[in-house]
């Protein structure tokens, strides 16, 4: 539930083993960085964002990647040691850090969790030796499933992703993967659709997804085979078990602040009457509240109980029904694209499988 008092703190951590091939985002490839140099800038950043925000509770501390189990645990507990230090922290904080099977070493786990992570999110992305060699992973199907084993031992909260539509995917073969990545008993599970980003190896390669129809046959089951397992659907690629969602991420989809530190992390802030977006290293720009409006859009639209309105006109100032194109709302409406209720407005199941035009629409000028 959104806060303004409230705010999550994003640790980056852009150092990978490899890069695979669909990966767009900001990585680098270098196995001798100096951590603890690192760390002390990180440090040096969250003082600062301290200084502008010391009234507020931190809710969730989330460390991505990037790789971020590569991260010495002795710095990662240096880190949280320190916003508690600086901060308030929740009752019930998130600690979240995404690891990658490939940087497992022995207690990795046990470490982790010694150094106060209490959430583990764990990059599996197949279960298929096949797929996991197409996807550019450098490690074994059997690696995988031994970390999950782990990573469910030794946390009490703990996810782990999944990559599909693949080229070629049949649905015999997602329902066998799917079936397999529930049985170790997560509480959250994340699924991705594959998509062919500009300058990525698979672009440069001219690689094909999945076509369209296919994949949403798979997204479909993927919803109904998952809510049979008792994993309620509350983002459009997002799946827990009661009382599991991520709370960190929520904070994103629900429009709520964030300080992001690192390479290539971005925040957003409420300060003094204005919204601020937050980019590396310490660059500041001022948003409109048009802008922030279609930013709240495009974020609370991937939610299953989409925007509240309320909190709508609460963050940005402007009013829901007045800022979206009329026309096109009610098009959607009608079209059973969308629902609007007394307080939400969400996408219906057939609004999600179009959700980017849904937004482009609502947001024509």
């Amino acid at each position: 539930m959104y806060n303004p008092q409230e705010i999550a703190i994003y640790i980056h951590w852009p150092f990978c083993k490899s890069k695979c091939p669909y990966c767009d985002f900001y990585k680098e490839i270098n196995p001798k960085v100096n951590q603890d140099e690192i760390i002390t800038e990180y440090l040096k950043y969250l003082e600062y964002y301290h200084q502008l925000t010391a009234d507020r509770t931190v809710k969730s501390i989330f460390f991505g990647g990037g790789t971020p189990s590569l991260i010495e645990p002795r710095l990662i507990e240096k880190i949280i040691s320190f916003i508690e230090k600086k901060w308030k922290l929740k009752d019930d904080i998130e600690i979240s850090l995404e690891a990658n099977p490939n940087s497992n070493r022995l207690n990795m786990f046990s470490e982790l969790k010694n150094a106060g992570i209490n959430r583990l999110s764990l990059g599996v992305q197949s279960l298929t030796e096949t797929n996991l060699r197409f996807l550019g992973r450098t490690h074994t199907a059997e690696q995988a499933k031994k970390c999950l084993q782990e990573v469910v031992k030794i946390f009490d909260n703990h996810s782990a992703d999944l990559i599909y539509a693949l080229p070629e995917q049949n649905l015999s073969e997602w329902e066998k993967e799917l079936a397999e990545i529930s049985d170790f008993g997560l509480k959250h599970i994340s699924l991705y659709q594959l998509t062919i980003e500009e300058n990525t190896v698979f672009a440069r390669k001219n690689i094909k997804p999945l076509n369209e129809d296919e994949a949403a046959n798979l997204y479909t089951f993927t919803c109904s085979f998952l809510h049979e397992k008792a994993y309620e659907q509350y983002e459009i690629s997002n799946f827990a078990k009661k009382g599991f969602q991520s709370g960190h991420n929520l904070t994103y989809w629900e429009g709520g602040d964030y300080i992001g530190i690192g390479k290539s992390a971005h925040g957003r802030l409420f300060l003094h009457g204005n919204h601020i977006a937050c980019e590396y290293p310490l660059q500041h720009t001022k948003l409109t509240a048009e802008e922030r409006a279609e930013e709240l859009i495009i974020m609370g639209l991937r939610l299953n109980k989409g925007i509240n309105k309320s909190v709508f006109s609460q963050i940005c100032g402007l009013n829901f029904t007045e800022f979206v194109n009329k026309t096109k709302f009610n098009f959607l409406k009608e079209n059973h694209f969308l629902t609007e209720t007394d307080t939400n407005v969400y996408a219906t199941a057939s609004g999600r499988l179009v959700l980017n035009t849904l937004i482009e629409n609502l947001c024509q000028r």
